[in-house]
């Protein structure tokens, strides 16, 4: 279905800021396993939690910035294989409609039969209560200003005694941490096959719309918006994952 990312492997003298179109959403899962480290791993958490939280039928599995579709049905794909195969309901959101196309496709593929997609700006939500509620390297790319009213409503959205995992790429506020663990990511992705060209090229289109938070900053977010407990329970170098009790 997908094809190899080479969106930037061609030198540019103009480069645009980053947009989920329709030229990305052909390549996005290629591009997310090649420049996400451990976002197997990322799946691998989830899945451990759903059994514990997603127990009676319809209840609600809510991923946030949904992309193309890949969470929710390896999700669906861990229920049928390990569980008595609840009757769940998948809600995606996403405010890229080529990716929501690229995850229709994928959910006619291997059979997501409970699943409903919402083509919105994140700002916006849908009314739903759920409570599992994931969001995947999706608040990266909200406007700093904006985050904290996102937050608050996504709490809103969670069940008492749910759960909201949060995947981010981060920063740290010491200089010289950043800029190795900046360029220990840059040698994954040269592990991975993009070339100085790509690497270049796409973080010069990134500058503008994908803003990391250090960890102390997300998790006195987290806190003030309310949930009663936040940790980090995943890292490797820039990117780090969340687990937020309400």
């Amino acid at each position: 279905m997908g094809q190899v990312d080479q969106i930037f492997s061609q030198k540019r003298n103009f480069i645009s800021n980053f947009k989920f179109d329709e030229n990305v959403a052909r390549v996005f899962d290629d591009m997310v396993q090649r420049s996400v480290p451990f976002y197997d791993e990322i799946h691998k958490i989830i899945c451990d939690l759903v059994p514990k939280y997603l127990r009676n039928d319809h209840d609600t599995f809510l991923d946030l910035g949904c992309s193309t579709g890949t969470t929710i049905t390896i999700v669906d794909h861990f229920l049928k294989a390990h569980t008595n195969s609840p009757n769940i309901n998948f809600v995606g959101v996403d405010n890229s409609g080529p990716m929501l196309k690229i995850c229709e496709e994928k959910f006619l593929k291997h059979q997501v039969l409970n699943a409903k997609l919402y083509e919105m700006s994140l700002p916006e939500l849908p009314a739903i209560k759920s409570k599992m509620v994931v969001m995947n390297y999706t608040l990266q790319f909200i406007a700093p200003n904006k985050r904290e009213k996102l937050l608050q409503d996504i709490y809103e959205l969670v069940e008492p005694g749910g759960v909201f995992l949060l995947a981010e790429k981060i920063k740290t506020n010491d200089t010289q941490i950043e800029e190795l663990t900046t360029d220990l990511y840059y040698d994954f992705k040269r592990r991975n096959g993009y070339s100085e060209l790509e690497i270049s090229q796409k973080r010069e289109a990134l500058e503008e719309v994908m803003i990391p938070d250090a960890p102390e900053e997300q998790i006195a977010l987290l806190k003030k918006v309310g949930f009663k407990s936040s940790e980090m329970v995943f890292r490797w170098y820039n990117f780090a994952c969340y687990l937020c009790l309400k």
